[in-house]
């Protein structure tokens, strides 16, 4: 060990004062003039698990290193849906009740019903990944919602200490890690005395607060009207795999006995100085057969039609003999035509998608999927507006709010057309068959529209939301009458 001037030792670079020396350590002060055992107890004190103490502790964010466009996978494993599992952390010992994405309509008619003297409904878009969950800008969102929410009831005379079990409601989910790092598209949350509820929402919606005495439902319309399911078989010479989407997402199906590309379906052997060839079932076939080729061997192409053979033989035993969704191709396109040629079942879609997917991501081929099938969950929509406008004239159809939202309470309605986003305010007395329009919201009243394909749906009618430029007469709304 060397000498400064002072004739003062200086240690060793690399190596800590004192050499390293375990027999000392507590006993020599560090630089801030502690101890090692009064460092340890200060570093227990500011790291135990008491909740008070650690709320002045800043920590990185968990969620600070999950990389752009990779799948978080501490997350919690999806359902079948793709919803997670449950609401996790805080929120699940609270009573706060998460309701399925794939909401039906019992608990649409249960949230649709609900009357209270003060009921506050959010939306808000979402994120399940990124730079917006790792600055916490959805949770910043709702805090800032929440807060709008709070100050327009105080404005009307909503006394606070009323309000404040249904504000901390909210602010359980503001402040739980946990929540936000386990969303989809969107977030609906439903809040009113004793009854606090969200939906984790598989599509993206605009931030909005309502705060009336009934929910704002009608945003969660398509989770009751675009139910349509198509399947998806990616395949290659070494693989087939087939997957379950719908309108919001797509999970892989297991298939018993599905072949594992062309090599477990066509084997090669030597007898008798004969060269044979040895097709294989995987499940779903009869058993081996044994075919004699000489001295070569079949081509790439018979070899791959008996891979071919093999999937479509199996996926109708195991799934397609009774469904009659349809099945959209995807992969090289030398073997699409060829499957084509061979499959039993009729429901193919005409279209598909071509090149190499072995090693697609989930999640872009979803998405291409979608794109390709997107006109398949338009159809009924399409059909509707078509229906509407070949009875443009009679006594059954109407693009008049005075006649639609009446007949929406009575029953009468049997296609209702709703312009996305449209808003009208006013009251219906049922009784007396009154309806009052206002000019806005601050005249009081509730949403109509939100009334009208509530009323709509609750009494069985088929309710479609329209982009405005596709909506007939680019009115709020459009309906045909049952008489």
């Amino acid at each position: 060990m060397g000498k400064d001037r002072d004739g003062r030792f200086i240690p060793q670079k690399g190596k800590p004062s004192g050499n390293g020396r375990e027999s000392e350590l507590g006993l020599r002060p560090n630089l801030e003039g502690t101890t090692y055992e009064q460092d340890r107890k200060i570093t227990e004190k500011y790291t135990e698990s008491d909740e008070k103490t650690a709320a002045n502790v800043r920590v990185l964010h968990p969620n600070r290193n999950v990389h752009k466009g990779e799948e978080d996978l501490t997350a919690p494993e999806p359902r079948a849906n793709g919803e997670p599992t449950s609401a996790p952390g805080k929120i699940a010992a609270q009573g706060i009740t998460e309701l399925p994405a794939n909401i039906d309509r019992e608990q649409f008619a249960a949230l649709a019903r609900h009357r209270a003297k003060w009921s506050i409904t959010i939306y808000l878009p979402t994120h399940r990944r990124g730079m917006e969950v790792n600055e916490q800008l959805d949770s910043i969102a709702l805090k800032q919602l929440i807060r709008q929410a709070e100050l327009s009831l105080i404005s009307q005379g909503a006394p606070r200490e009323e309000l404040r079990p249904l504000m901390e409601c909210a602010r359980i989910m503001v402040h739980d890690d946990a929540f936000w790092r386990n969303q989809r598209e969107g977030l609906a949350i439903f809040l009113a005395p004793g009854n606090c509820q969200f939906i984790r929402l598989p599509f993206t919606v605009k931030e909005e607060c309502y705060i009336n005495h009934s929910f704002y439902v009608s945003p969660l319309l398509p989770l009751l009207t675009t139910q349509e399911k198509f399947f998806l078989l990616a395949l290659s010479k070494h693989k087939a795999t087939l997957y379950e989407a719908d309108a919001w997402g797509m999970q892989e199906v297991e298939v018993p006995g599905m072949p594992r590309g062309v090599e477990d379906v066509v084997h090669f052997e030597e007898k008798d100085d004969q060269k044979l060839f040895r097709t294989s079932s995987s499940g779903a076939g009869q058993g081996a057969n044994y075919h004699g080729i000489g001295a070569g061997k079949p081509d790439n192409k018979a070899n791959i039609s008996m891979y071919l053979d093999e999937v479509d033989e199996t996926l109708w035993k195991e799934i397609l003999n009774t469904s009659n969704q349809p099945l959209l191709l995807a992969g090289v396109e030398y073997i699409l035509p060829l499957f084509r040629q061979r499959t039993k079942y009729r429901y193919m879609s005409e279209q598909a998608l071509t090149g190499n997917m072995e090693h697609t991501p989930v999640q872009e081929l979803y998405s291409n999927a979608r794109q390709v099938m997107e006109p398949y969950f338009l159809e009924k929509r399409d059909k509707a507006i078509e229906r509407f406008s070949n009875n443009l004239g009679n006594n059954l159809s109407s693009r008049e709010p005075a006649d639609i939202i009446p007949a929406c309470y009575y029953a009468r309605t049997e296609v209702l057309l709703v312009s996305e986003g449209a808003r009208l305010w006013g009251t219906f007395s049922e009784q007396d068959n009154i309806l009052r329009l206002h000019d806005s919201e601050a005249d009081g009243g509730e949403c109509m529209v939100n009334a009208a394909v509530t009323q709509a749906l609750l009494h069985g009618a088929e309710v479609h939301y329209v982009p405005p430029d596709n909506m007939p007469g680019n009115g709020p709304l459009a309906a045909l009458m049952r008489y």
